[in-house]
């Protein structure tokens, strides 16, 4: 169950990731970013699905394919 405290806000999150805000909201429509959660018109990310997201695109190197969903 996810806890108030385990939610970040896309700035949080972009920050967390080194990316920008607008990265997340381009990944959000294209699918490609860690999944979120949307509360009315706000969005949040859970620190859990972040940490799953990136343990999905880890590589060995440049040349190897997609592991994950997401890319």
């Amino acid at each position: 169950m996810t806890t108030p405290q385990q939610l970040l806000s896309p700035s949080q999150t972009a920050v967390r990731l080194c990316v920008s805000p607008s990265t997340l909201a381009k990944w959000r429509v294209t699918g490609a970013g860690p999944t979120f959660t949307k509360v009315g018109a706000r969005v949040f990310y859970d620190q859990s699905d972040l940490f799953d997201w990136l343990e999905q695109n880890k590589r060995s190197s440049t040349s190897s394919g997609s592991r994950g969903q997401n890319q």
